[in-house]
C-alpha cells in the first residue's frame, strides 16, 4: 500500500466513524488537494483490489470498509457484543463481529459496541439500529449516557443522574418518562463515547 492509499483509507475510516456514511469523491479530493476525480477513483480501485474496501458501482458514497484487524486499518479492534433494548438483558451475538475504529472516535482497548433497539435516545441522535461505542466503567458523571444494569439483569441505555439514595435514568425522548431506582439496584456497565450509523 502506498503512503497516499494509506492516507485515503485512514481518512475514509475516520470520516465514516464520525458521520455514519462514506465521504464523496469530491470530499476525498478536497481533503488531499487532488485535482482529478480519476486519480481518486484509481486510489480507491487499488484499495479495493487489496481487499480493504468495497464499492457499489454507480452509487454515491458507496465506499465500505471491510472489517479487518486494528493494525491493518490503523485503528483499534472493537467487538460488537450484542443488542441493547430497554428493560431486557443484552442479547449477545453468537459470533461477535469486530470492527476497526479510529482512536479519534474515542476507541481504545476498554471499549465495545452494542446495537441499539428502540427510540428512547432519539433526541441525542441515537437511533434504532445504531451502534454505540461504550467504554467500560463502573461509575458515571451526572448526565452521561450509560449502559446501566438494573437488578443485575435488565440492561438499558439512558442518561444517568445520581439523586441521593436514588438514581434517575432519563430517556432522551419527550414521549418517555424517566425511571427512578434505589441506588443499589443500578450498576453502571459503561459510558457511551460514540455513535456509528450506516446508511443503506
Amino acid at each position: 500500500m502506498t503512503k497516499r492509499q494509506k492516507e485515503i483509507l485512514d481518512f475514509v475510516n475516520v470520516f465514516m466513524a464520525k458521520h455514519g456514511y462514506a465521504p464523496s469523491i469530491g470530499e476525498i479530493r478536497g481533503q488531499f488537494g487532488i485535482s482529478s476525480p480519476a486519480t481518486v477513483h484509481q486510489h480507491l480501485q487499488n484499495l479495493q483490489d487489496k481487499g480493504l474496501i468495497r464499492r457499489s458501482p454507480n452509487r454515491h458514497r458507496s465506499i465500505e470498509i471491510i472489517p479487518s484487524d486494528g493494525a491493518r486499518l490503523g485503528g483499534v479492534p472493537v467487538s460488537v457484543l450484542g443488542v441493547i433494548a430497554a428493560g431486557h438483558p443484552i442479547e449477545s451475538y453468537a459470533e461477535a463481529e469486530t470492527m476497526a475504529l479510529p482512536q479519534e472516535l474515542g476507541a481504545d482497548e476498554t471499549c465495545y459496541l452494542l446495537r441499539v433497539r428502540g427510540e428512547s435516545m432519539i433526541d441525542d441522535h441515537i437511533l434504532d439500529g445504531d451502534l454505540v461505542l461504550v467504554r467500560k466503567a463502573g461509575i458515571a458523571k451526572q448526565g452521561q449516557t450509560v449502559v446501566a444494569l438494573i437488578d443485575g439483569r435488565e440492561a438499558t441505555l439512558k442518561k444517568y443522574f445520581s439523586e441521593g439514595a436514588k438514581v434517575r435514568l432519563e430517556p432522551s425522548n419527550p414521549g418517555m418518562r424517566p425511571m427512578y431506582f434505589e441506588a443499589d439496584r443500578v450498576s453502571v456497565q459503561g459510558i457511551v463515547v460514540g455513535v456509528i450509523r450506516k446508511f443503506s
